[in-house]
């Protein structure tokens, strides 16, 4: 926020951004955020800060063998990130489905190949940025090895998201172990910046609320002075979100991260085509102090990029009140 000069008997002073493309910074993983960044790309300067705990298929696998970050959800944001109709931006995104590579697709094997060559994932994630000429940036929310525990209502615990997936439990708790990695500089630097902070859309325990648990990260968004912003999902999701409304949602990322995270819920007025929708309660919202904000953003099972990133950019550029 700009430093401003005392408002005259105790007046609101109103801010008003200039009319550019506004630093949003997006946390989370999986489909959601690829597809939010689809339609921020063009409207704003935007940065992707990815959990890195995948743990099953291709990510899994180069995980283990190479000893690295989970590369997928990396992988398909820097793909999202880059040109429509880039053709190594497709090539980014190929799986093979035959011989020893099936499973694998080539942008994971391609952050594999880098981290062995350049002895740095970090690097490797920079220099496929760099490769795919992406509109935005894409930074680990940490470059530690991480792993996501589950924690279940009769206390039996799990490691790991496929084993989370598997267990057909609604989960109740996740936690990180180690407990407390080091957020990555980029990261805590383009929060510093950022105009407007998004957490979701995606898979509530595996994707949004795993960058939360970097106490860094956490620390940064809590002290953040600009609109924090909850993407509601439009589904519920099997094993995880079975029942939860919107309230829900923010409920518990309050639950692991604290109250106060979220000013503003983005919700959908209209439904996807299919799967079951998540309930908009917007008088539980409110009552945990969270602006409702909706528009018709649903496409048939999942949020309309462009629709979307118009939404959130007006959040970004509505005067905000500074005391």
């Amino acid at each position: 926020m700009p430093l401003l000069p005392d408002p005259p008997s105790g007046e609101a002073v109103v801010v008003r951004r200039p009319r550019r493309g506004v630093r949003v910074v997006c946390l989370g993983g999986g489909t959601g955020l690829s597809t939010i960044l689809r339609g921020l790309k063009h409207v704003a300067s935007v940065t992707a800060v990815v959990t890195t705990t995948d743990d099953g298929g291709s990510s899994g696998r180069l995980r283990r063998d190479f000893d690295m970050p989970a590369p997928g959800d990396l992988r398909s944001c820097l793909a999202a990130l880059a040109e429509d109709e880039s053709l190594v931006g497709r090539l980014f995104q190929h799986r093979f489905t035959t011989g020893e590579l099936a499973g694998h697709s080539f942008g994971n094997l391609f952050l594999a190949g880098m981290t062995d060559l350049l002895g740095s994932f970090d690097r490797a994630v920079s220099e496929s940025a760099r490769v795919l000429a992406v509109r935005g940036g894409v930074v680990p929310s940490t470059v530690e090895m991480v792993e996501l525990v589950a924690r279940f209502p009769d206390g039996h615990e799990v490691r790991g998201e496929t084993a989370l997936a598997a267990d057909g439990a609604q989960c109740e708790r996740v936690r990180l172990d180690p407990p407390a990695p080091a957020a990555h500089p980029r990261a805590l630097q383009a929060l510093a910046r950022a105009e407007l902070i998004v957490m979701g859309p995606g898979s509530l325990y595996t994707s949004t609320i795993p960058p939360l648990l970097i106490p860094g990260i956490a620390e940064a968004v809590r002290a953040a002075k600009v609109p924090r912003v909850y993407v509601c999902n439009l589904l519920q999701q099997p094993g995880e979100t079975e029942g939860y409304m919107a309230s829900d949602h923010v409920s518990r990322l309050y639950d692991h991260v604290g109250e106060g995270l979220v000013d503003v819920a983005v919700v959908s007025r209209n439904r996807a085509q299919f799967g079951t929708p998540v309930i908009v309660d917007r008088g539980g919202l409110r009552r945990l102090g969270v602006e409702v904000v909706g528009g018709r953003l649903a496409a048939e099972w999942q949020h309309d990029p462009d629709r979307l990133a118009r939404v959130l950019v007006r959040l970004a550029r509505r005067p905000r009140v500074a005391a």
